[in-house]
């Protein structure tokens, strides 16, 4: 595996906790969910574009390095 294919990973598995994390406050509702569903979101749109910045790079390595 490539340095790259772990980023990705790493990647997706964080935005899909916080996805998670962010369904269980909204389904939780009440107090807990006026405080934590907003952080999670802006956590995840965030975490996303982690995501996309790695997979960007990775395809951009990846057809540099073939030469």
């Amino acid at each position: 595996m490539h340095l790259f294919d772990i980023l990705v990973l790493v990647a997706v598995g964080a935005v899909s906790v916080t996805l998670g994390l962010g369904l269980y406050s909204l389904f939780r509702g009440g107090a807990y969910a006026r405080s934590h569903s907003n952080r999670l979101m802006r956590l995840r749109v965030g975490l996303q574009a982690a995501a996309v910045l790695v997979l960007v790079a990775g395809m951009v390595w990846k057809a540099t390095s073939r030469g």
